[in-house]
């Protein structure tokens, strides 16, 4: 055993020195736009039925991608699997009513139920409560003069006139937000009048928390039509009051009777992980990821998500296959390199943050997490600079001084595309750092690059199909992560972590 760890001694130093030496051009070539092709028009294709999480389109591409991995000689990430699944749960509504002063209204046309943010019960309430837009924060307080104590709240959606919704201050304005107000000062239930009914449904959203911490007083919303049939004529005079922020609230007299069943469906979604093990350095690791689930069908409409992210998920299948092959020619990098796909993005960062919390390799040892979303097209908004020859950068000075010199000094040499740091910006309105998969692992102290080429009127629609991406533009981002990788995976020490992340209040 000792002559065998005094040879691991000796070599590890001429590994690292070849590995220096090595050219990763080579291996950078195999990245091309005809492979990315391929495997994309397979991942955005009508089989994978838009890859929503926890459907059998989203585990055709799970098994698909681990396909790839076992194909390329990747190891299983996940203590002998390819796959780490974790649960997701679904609501199935089984009955509601809403009945008042004797008239019984229909859901989906007269009124709507959020499955998902109510419980299972009954009430009967001889009067209701008026409490404007149900704000009560250091602003503006609707509960200020009203006693909701075991009562029936109604109060108005959305924001009050004059105060628009902003990704800073939206949460105020939210329905989750008018519960726990009305939590606060002790309602026992909540109506939401709103103008704009959605659809009714049987089925919840899909969540990752069986039981919530937090059980919220019951909320239907409901159409202007029950508002009348509460307040009468008083209904108007005290929308206008709550628009202006003046004097409102009051008790009206009313029986109401609400009743609300619903079950809870148990399913499994899953990342994808392969490992591609190091050399002298193969405890540490660098994590390059996308999300590979989108937004399903809709009806008989299918979201094909070819950029968002089915680029991201080609991306990381033509970087395992690269890495693979520098390896089979003996020029394996020397930390390990893990490349995961996740699921559950479009839900709410879901895949990655289960793994973020039950890590298989440790984060204290992850020196940096590579995050590809969306880098198959090119932004319509931006006007400067070479909208062919660019990629959007984000968060790579935000928790390592080391990474943006590291990531710069790479591209400057290869492939020299122009580092866009528009959404990198602390003040930006879309809050981009905050959307996709690396911010879990931003959280938790490892530092990251967010790839992103930017929106385009195909986001989030059906039309976003593989004929429209530039696959000649991919590959040269894919081939830029490749080369960042490269270096992340063969320097002689991980990156420091020596700045703290800044969470603007509004997303903590």
């Amino acid at each position: 055993m000792r002559r065998i760890l005094v040879l691991a001694m000796l070599l590890a130093p001429f590994l690292a020195d070849a590995q220096k030496k090595s050219k990763p051009e080579r291996y950078a070539r195999s990245i091309t736009a005809d492979d990315m092709k391929k495997h994309l028009y397979v991942i955005a294709g009508a089989e994978m039925e838009g890859r929503e999480t926890a459907t059998e389109g989203q585990r055709k591409a799970a098994s698909y991608i681990e396909n790839q991995f076992k194909s390329f000689g990747l190891l299983p990430g996940n203590h002998g699997s390819y796959q780490m699944k974790y649960p997701v749960y679904r609501d199935t509504l089984l009955g509601v009513s809403l009945e008042i002063n004797g008239q019984e209204f229909e859901p989906g046309k007269d009124y709507f139920v959020p499955l998902n943010s109510n419980h299972t019960a009954s009430f009967r309430f001889g009067e209701v409560v008026f409490a404007g837009y149900g704000i009560s924060d250091s602003t503006r307080d609707d509960y200020k003069n009203i006693d909701a104590r075991g009562k029936l709240v109604m109060v108005l959606t959305g924001n009050p006139p004059g105060k628009t919704a902003t990704p800073q201050n939206r949460r105020r304005f939210n329905p989750y937000t008018k519960q726990d107000a009305a939590m606060q000062h002790g309602a026992a239930a909540i109506l939401i009048i709103d103008s704009h009914l959605n659809h009714m449904t049987s089925l919840g959203n899909m969540y990752v928390n069986a039981y919530s911490k937090v059980v919220r007083p019951n909320s239907f919303v409901i159409s202007e039509k029950i508002a009348e049939q509460i307040m009468g004529d008083d209904y108007k005079k005290a929308k206008a009051a709550a628009a202006a922020n003046t004097t409102i609230g009051g008790a009206y007299p009313a029986e109401v009777n609400m009743d609300f069943s619903k079950s809870m469906i148990s399913m499994e979604s899953s990342n994808v992980l392969g490992l591609l093990e190091g050399t002298d350095l193969k405890d540490e690791y660098v994590l390059i990821t996308a999300h590979y689930d989108h937004l399903g069908k809709r009806d008989t409409v299918i979201y094909y998500g070819a950029d968002d992210d089915g680029s991201g998920t080609v991306s990381v299948l033509e970087l395992a296959e690269a890495f693979s092959k520098a390896k089979a020619a003996g020029k394996g990098q020397r930390r390990s390199i893990l490349f995961m796909t996740v699921s559950g993005e479009e839900k709410g960062l879901w895949g990655s943050d289960y793994y973020a919390n039950h890590p298989v390799f440790p984060l204290t040892k992850t020196s940096v997490d590579l995050n590809i979303d969306m880098v198959g097209r090119i932004d319509p908004s931006r006007k400067i600079g070479d909208s062919t020859n660019y990629i959007y950068v984000v968060g790579d000075d935000k928790l390592s001084s080391d990474l943006r010199v590291i990531s710069e000094a790479v591209n400057k040499k290869n492939p020299k595309l122009e580092l866009d740091y528009k959404f990198n910006d602390p003040n930006d309105s879309e809050f981009i750092y905050y959307r996709s998969d690396h911010y879990n692992f931003a959280r938790k102290g490892v530092p990251i690059i967010f790839y992103f080429s930017g929106l385009h009127r195909d986001y989030h629609r059906p039309t976003d199909t593989p004929d429209k991406i530039n696959y000649d533009l991919m590959h040269k981002r894919a081939q830029l992560v490749f080369y960042t990788a490269w270096d992340m995976a063969n320097r002689d020490t991980m990156l420091k972590r020596d700045r703290v992340l800044e969470i603007p209040p509004s997303m903590r």
